[in-house]
This record gives C-alpha cells, sequence and structure tokens, in this order.
C-alpha cells in the first residue's frame, strides 16, 4: 500500500457547493499577479535558457520545418539531376550524399521530431496542465536534436555526407571511406536521446499530469495515441541505437559484426534497422491519425464515433507494427514460411488502420460538417493515404514485391504513404491549431492556394512514378540512357515537385509571415470541445488559470460552467503563494490527485549538459577520442548538478493547499512520483537495447552452421560466476539499504550503499577479467561476447555513480527516510541491471558451453 493510500480521504471529487462558491476579486487579481511573475518567461538573452513547454515546443517546431525545408531542398535538386537522360548536373557521389540526406533529414529530422514537438507544445492544454512533469528534460532533448540535427545536415556542405542511404546497409556503408557513415551514426545515435527523452517525458505526462477526474477512458484520443506512440517509440528506437553500436564498432574497432569474412553477418544490421524501420512508419503515420481524430469531431459537431473501437485499433496498430519488419526483407532469401507469415501480418495491419478511418467517416456522416480548411486538408490526407495503403497491399504480397523491390513504385508507394499519413495531417493541424499556438488566425485564401499546389504537386510528381518502377526503373541511380520509355514520367515528375514547392512556399510565408496588425484569433474559433480552447489570450506563460475537474470526454461542450470557473480560478491551485511553479501530478487509472509537484524554472544546465552530450558523440567521428572522453565526464558532471539542485529535494511543507479543501503532499517516492515512472519507463528501452545485442548473439547461432567456432576461446567461467555473484549481491544491498533507510535506520543504510558500490566494482572487474583473454578482431564470436560484457559493464559503473550518489545525498540530508524519492529510483535501476546482468552472464558463461 502506497503512502497516499494511507492517508485520509481526500474531499474528492468537489462538491457543486464548492465549485460554485464566488472568488474575491481582490483575491482574483492578487492570483494573477502571482502566477505570472512565477511562469515568467525570462527576458533577453535569458529567453534560451527557457524550459517550460510552450517555449520548447515552439523551437522544436520551428526546427524540424527548418530541417524538412532543407530535405526539400535535396529533393528538388534529386529530381533536376533525373529530370533527362544523361544528365551531369551533379556527380554520382553528390547525388548519393543528396538522396541518404533526404531520407535522414526527412526521417530522424523532421517525421518523428515534428510529432514530439507538437505534442510537447499541445498535450499540456489538451490534458489541462501547467506543464509535463520534466521541462528541463524536454529542454535537454531540444538542444541535443539542435546540435545534431545541425551537425548531421551540415556535413553536405562539406562534402562529407553520409552516402549509403538513410539505411545504411553493411558492407557498401561500413567499408565507405572518409566520416560519412560515422556522421550518419553517432549523429543520428545522438539525436535519437532527443527523441527517447521527449517519449519518456510526452509517456509520464499522460499518465500522471492529466487534470483530475480525467479517468483513461475519458482522455483526449490525441492522448491516447500520443500513449501509444510513445511506447512505440521505446520498443522501436533502440535496437537501431544498439545497431548504430555494433556499426560504429566494427567502424572504429574492427570488431566483425557484419563482416561475413570473420563470422558476422550483414543481415543482422538489416534485421536490427527494420525492427525499428517499419514501427517508424507507423510512429509517423499515428500522430497524424490523432490530429484527425481532433479536427473530426469539432467540424462534424458531435463527439467521435467509435471511441473505444478507436484506442482499441490504435493499439492494435501499434502492436501488428512490430510484426512487420521482414516486409522490407522479401528479396533477401528468407524461408517461404516467413515470407508467408509476414506478408499475412502486413495485410492484417489494414483491419485496425481501417477501424480508424470508418469512425472518422461515420463521425462526419451523423455529424452536421461544418466545411473548414483543416478538413479540405484532411480530405486530401485521405485521398493520398488511401492509395498509399492500397499500393502497400500489393507490396505484401511477395511475388509483387520481388518484382518492384527497389524500383521507383516504392519511392511512390512510400510518399504516398507520408505524404498522406504524415504531411497532409500535419498541416491540417497546423492550420487548426495555429491560432491555440499563436492566438492568430492563418489566411483561408492562402491555405487553400497551398493545398491545391501541394496536392496537384504531389500526385503529379508521385503518381507517374508507379508506372516508372513498373518500367524498371531503379532506385538510388543518379541518370539513365534515353530509350527506356523513363524520360516524359521523369520530367513529368520533376515539374510536379517544383509544383509541391511552390505550395510550401505559399504555406511557409503563410506561417512566419509578420502578423503585427493582425487581430487577435477568437479563443474557440471553431468551437472545440476540449481543453486546448481554454488558453488565455493574451497569451499567458501559466499553462491553465486554475487545473480543472473534468468528468467528460469534451468538457467545453458538456461542462458549460466549466470554462468560466476556470478563469475565475474556482478549481485547483489557483494560486502561486510561493512564488514556485506548479502542477498536479494525479494516479494513472483515474486521474485522483495525489502529489503538488514544484517544476524546475528556467535554467542552462539542459543546454550545458546537451553540449557536452554532443561533443562525446561528435569528437569520435574524426578519430577524437580524448575530447570525446572529457566531453562524456562534463556532460556526466552537469547531470549530476542538475540533479542534485533541483529534484527530489526535501520540501518545506509537507502538505499544501490545492484548493477546494483539498490538501495534498508536497513529495513522493516510489509509483506515485513522476521520477519512479520516468526511470521504469527509460530502463524499459535500455531493456530492449540490450535485448537487441543478445539477439544478435541468438541470430549468429542460427545463421551458421557452427557458432561459437571450434576451439574457440571462452569467458573464463569462473569470473563469470564471480562478477554475477556480485552483481545480484549489490542489488541486495541496495534494496536493503532502502528497507533499512526507510526504518529510521541510517547507518545501516549508509554501509550497505558503501558495500553495494563495492560489490558492483567487483562485479565489473571480474566481467572484464572473464572477456580480457579474447581477440574481439578476429571472429564475431567474442566481438558479440566482449559487447555483452561492455554494455554490462558500462551500466554497472553508472548504477555504482548512482549509490554514491544516494550516500552523498544520506551524508548531506538531501535524502532522508522520509524523503527517499532518489533511493527508490536506484533501486528501480537496479532491479533492471540485475536482471540483465543475469542473461548477461548465461548467455556469455553458459549459452556457449551448451551450443
Amino acid at each position: 500500500m502506497t503512502e497516499h493510500e494511507n492517508r485520509s480521504p481526500l474531499p474528492f471529487p468537489p462538491s457543486e457547493q464548492a465549485l460554485a462558491e464566488p472568488v474575491p476579486e481582490d483575491l482574483r487579481a492578487e492570483q494573477v499577479a502571482r502566477l505570472r511573475s512565477a511562469w515568467a518567461r525570462p527576458k533577453g538573452w535569458r529567453y534560451w535558457s527557457s524550459v517550460n513547454s510552450s517555449q520548447v515546443g515552439k523551437w522544436y517546431c520551428l526546427t524540424a520545418l527548418f530541417f524538412m525545408l532543407c530535405a526539400g531542398v535535396m529533393a528538388l535538386i534529386i529530381r533536376l539531376q533525373l529530370a533527362v537522360p544523361e544528365n551531369d548536373l551533379i556527380s554520382a557521389d553528390r547525388f548519393n550524399q543528396l538522396f541518404t540526406m533526404h531520407g535522414s533529414a526527412m526521417m530522424f529530422l523532421f517525421a518523428v521530431p515534428m510529432f514530439e514537438a507538437i505534442s510537447l507544445f499541445l498535450l499540456p492544454a489538451l490534458l489541462g496542465a501547467r506543464d509535463m512533469s520534466f521541462p528541463r528534460l524536454s529542454a535537454f532533448g531540444y538542444w541535443c536534436f539542435l546540435i545534431g540535427g545541425v551537425f548531421v545536415l551540415s556535413s553536405i556542405l562539406f562534402d562529407v555526407a553520409p552516402r549509403a542511404g538513410w539505411f545504411m546497409y553493411p558492407p557498401l556503408a561500413t567499408q565507405d571511406e572518409g566520416p560519412g557513415s560515422d556522421i550518419w551514426l553517432l549523429g543520428l545515435s545522438f539525436i535519437e536521446i532527443a527523441s527517447l527523452a521527449a517519449a519518456v517525458e510526452l509517456i509520464v505526462g499522460v499518465l500522471k499530469c492529466r487534470a483530475p477526474g480525467m479517468r483513461v477512458n475519458l482522455m483526449p484520443l490525441y492522448a491516447w495515441y500520443v500513449l501509444v506512440v510513445g511506447g512505440m517509440i521505446l520498443f522501436a528506437f533502440p535496437p537501431l541505437i544498439a545497431g548504430d553500436l555494433l556499426f560504429e564498432m566494427e567502424r572504429s574497432l574492427d570488431w566483425p559484426f557484419f563482416d561475413p569474412t570473420r563470422g558476422g553477418d550483414p543481415m543482422l544490421w538489416q534485421h536490427l534497422f527494420w525492427i525499428f524501420g517499419h514501427p517508424e512508419v507507423y510512429i509517423v503515420f499515428l500522430p497524424s491519425i490523432a490530429i484527425t481524430a481532433m479536427v473530426i469531431p469539432t467540424v462534424a459537431r458531435r463527439p467521435i464515433v467509435g471511441y473505444s473501437w478507436i484506442v482499441l485499433s490504435a493499439v492494435g496498430v501499434g502492436f501488428l507494427s512490430f510484426g512487420l519488419w521482414v516486409h522490407h526483407m522479401f528479396t533477401t532469401g528468407l524461408p517461404s514460411l516467413s515470407l508467408g507469415f509476414f506478408s499475412a501480418a502486413s495485410e492484417a495491419v489494414v483491419i485496425p488502420t481501417g477501424i480508424q478511418l470508418f469512425a472518422f467517416l461515420a463521425t462526419l456522416m451523423v455529424g452536421r460538417v461544418t466545411m473548414s480548411l483543416p478538413l479540405l486538408w484532411i480530405t486530401g490526407a485521405l485521398a493520398v493515404f488511401t492509395l498509399g495503403g492500397l499500393t502497400g497491399v500489393m507490396l505484401a504480397i511477395a511475388p509483387f514485391d520481388f518484382q518492384v523491390h527497389d524500383t521507383y513504385f516504392i519511392v511512390a508507394h512510400l510518399h504516398y504513404t507520408l505524404f498522406g499519413g504524415m504531411i497532409f495531417p500535419v498541416i491540417a493541424g497546423v492550420y487548426y491549431f495555429f491560432p491555440f499556438f499563436r492566438k492568430r488566425m492563418l489566411s483561408p485564401r492562402l491555405g487553400r492556394w497551398a493545398f491545391w499546389l501541394i496536392f496537384s504537386g504531389f500526385n503529379l510528381c508521385f503518381l507517374p512514378m508507379h508506372l516508372t518502377g513498373l518500367l524498371g526503373m531503379p532506385r538510388r541511380v543518379y541518370t539513365y540512357p534515353s530509350g527506356l520509355g523513363w524520360e516524359v514520367l521523369n520530367l513529368t515528375s520533376t515539374v510536379g515537385a517544383f509544383v509541391i514547392a511552390a505550395g510550401f512556399a505559399v504555406f511557409v510565408w503563410d506561417l512566419l509571415r509578420p502578423r503585427r496588425n493582425q487581430p487577435d484569433a477568437p479563443r474557440n474559433p471553431w468551437n472545440a470541445g476540449t481543453l486546448e480552447w481554454t488558453h488565455d489570450i493574451p497569451v499567458e506563460d501559466w499553462g491553465v488559470r486554475s487545473i480543472p475537474y473534468v468528468t467528460s470526454r469534451y468538457p467545453l461542450w458538456q461542462q458549460p460552467k466549466l470554462l468560466p470557473r476556470m478563469d475565475q480560478g474556482r478549481y485547483y491551485l489557483p494560486d502561486s503563494d510561493e512564488g514556485a511553479r506548479e502542477t498536479l501530478v494525479t494516479s494513472v487509472i483515474d486521474a485522483k490527485p495525489v502529489l503538488i509537484q514544484r517544476l524546475t524554472g528556467p535554467s542552462w544546465i539542459p543546454l550545458i549538459a546537451a553540449i557536452f552530450t554532443g561533443g562525446c558523440f561528435i569528437f569520435p567521428t574524426f578519430g577524437l577520442y580524448w575530447p570525446a572522453i572529457l566531453c562524456g565526464l562534463l556532460a556526466g558532471g552537469a547531470i549530476l548538478i542538475w540533479l542534485w539542485t533541483a529534484t527530489a529535494r526535501p520540501p518545506g511543507q509537507a502538505e499544501k493547499d490545492a484548493g477546494l479543501g483539498l490538501s495534498l503532499p508536497t513529495y513522493a517516492s516510489g509509483p506515485d512520483s513522476v521520477g519512479w515512472w520516468a526511470i521504469w519507463i527509460t530502463m524499459l528501452g535500455d531493456a530492449t537495447a540490450f535485448s537487441s545485442i543478445l539477439f544478435g548473439f541468438f541470430f549468429y547461432w542460427t545463421a551458421q552452421a557452427q557458432f561459437p567456432p571450434p576451439g574457440a576461446a571462452h569467458a573464463d567461467g569462473v569470473a563469470v560466476t564471480v562478477a554475477a555473484v556480485a552483481l545480484i549481491a549489490s542489488w541486495a544491498l541496495v534494496v536493503l539499504a532502502r528497507r533499512t533507510n526507510r526504518l529510521q535506520r541510517v547507518g545501516r543504510a549508509r554501509a550497505a550503499l558503501i558495500t553495494s558500490t563495492l560489490c558492483a566494482g567487483t562485479g565489473a572487474l571480474a566481467l572484464a577479467l572473464a572477456v580480457w583473454p579474447l581477440d574481439p578482431t578476429a571472429h564475431v564470436y567474442p566481438a558479440i561476447v566482449c559487447t555483452i560484457a561492455l554494455w554490462i559493464g558500462v551500466h554497472t559503473v553508472l548504477g555504482m555513480v548512482m549509490q554514491l550518489y544516494c550516500l552523498a545525498g544520506s551524508l548531506t540530508g538531501k535524502l532522508t527516510p522520509r524523503h527517499d524519492a532518489d533511493l527508490g529510483n536506484v533501486t528501480l535501476f537496479w532491479n533492471f541491471l540485475a536482471l540483465s546482468s543475469l542473461a548477461a552472464c548465461a548467455v556469455i558463461g553458459i549459452a556457449p558451453r551448451l551450443l
């Protein structure tokens, strides 16, 4: 039973009498002044130290838009090169760099980041929260994204960009000379940190920061999609990170993971990449469906039809998407049974997708539809995506895929899916939510011009590519001979690409043009029913004036008194009497108030930590390993200062008035705290990455006739046993430290922490000694064994830092028997590490001798 469950019953839900009680005007004015002061954004150059989601989300959106435009310019150059046969506008090498960077930028620098950007901006308002749980984490993720994106994109200006395709297949990519492949691997791995940080922030936000009363079955559909997509990012990105690690170790250390002459196998990279790559298609697609799910009820003037079916189908799409990755590998010589299974799975995903689309159509049919600009873009999205989905079903049939694989038919299918499933709905969302973002309206006339230019240009560009591919034109060729019937089709596609560019020029001008003389938009210009339209005009940085009590899915339609009561400060946290930024934390299922969380304010620490983290990834690209190690240490130091000064500090008062007679604690540990959930979610992703490395070990075993090879040296069995015992002992002592600390036996807890650190060090050392005699450059078997040991060793060192951090907290009063969130989170980390250690020791110590 948690501490919250032990407390006396709360005056929740609030009574109608309490909600109807008026707030004196003078008190209301004082509350507004204090809130405005607490949430004020920094001025001047300190503006860049902002951490609240409205600012970070805006930076994210504009940066992702800039990267998308850069990728679009690359696409135009590609189309100019292919406009006529035997063109020499650019060289083959430059063409390879352009198509590699175009795909990489669109997928890694625009599609996923744009979803996370919009969600950071929008989600607090949708949930009725002041902000997300970890504002500085959001800022850190943004600065990582910016630094990594600029680093990767700018490589093309110096003619050193990656050139092996956005999928970086070995051996082409591993044997490529120059730093291009390393820029892709290390730069995008750095960016993936930003994506995972944002996913953790968004998942915790949906689970723990909903307005009181907003049970999971009352959440806006957008929040459900954020939860599903965040979970998909958590399971899809780690396999790619694991693959990047193996790839870079082959490039830098000559460990032969993908070298067949030394037991490696390039197919492992394809499996790890597409375990990420195919779910990413749905990671891109589902957020756009989420935008559609917000627009459709508004234009239909009624609640969505089939809410539960839409939620279940979204979860179904997310689940099925992880069973489709071999869909991209039909031509690699897989067994017929595998082809049949993955072909059926690729067709099955159509069913939950269709449920969502038919629910939207049903809502429009039974509603009173008012045509608007967002609906125009949604209609275009439906038309384009339907065609992309039909060609997707064709490609799911293996014999047809054999014929068109790596032709321009695939290019056409991919763009119909991504434009219809992402670009058009996102632009619809921009027109719909722009009054929320900027408190102004976009031009309907320019919006229609942009739509018809992009819609007609898109079909002019990509519809002919289906025929170009069926006529045999392969992808990724920089020129082609005349007389093959491709000339007119390619010229048509090039003309269409420039029509698309004209449409985007109109859209971007409308988006960014000055609006000083334009009047403010109405507060709820679309007459929508969800909470984001309770925003303040003129803009206020506090999120919501008071955090509402929600009892319906469309509160502005179904709770007519909600908005005036929010404005009057009749709900929760209407004040900031201590001058601090605060929000409510609620229970996961029923959204009952649990905690008043103090949020961190503006700080340079996220930027500093991001710069040093960037150096840790960027310097190895050029073989500068000592500066990279120094940057890693400085990044770790910055993060430790960040955590020490701003997280889990003992509060000045144990409880505080939240409003409406509700008194809540100001400190929590365990599942009541957001930090516990963040660690749990992060370690789930970490465990996925580690499982991907273990998958590599067993993949080699199944793919090779003899693995391990005859006569191969194994990890020392005694040392592996010592490592397993020491690491399990360290975990047990951490658990003991937390229990004894809670029982007021602080001295014993400190002794347990010291002993656990020594045991962890012993385990790491024993694991290193176990694999020390192996030569990881000689064969893939010692290479994968050393990699598993290295993974556990690095995590053990990190666990030792955590143990010493808790010991320091105990000695200085930051960690006490009552305030032990840090120790609870470290215990959770060690729970995962103990399981990983047992798995690693079994794989490197027992499995080779059995196999």
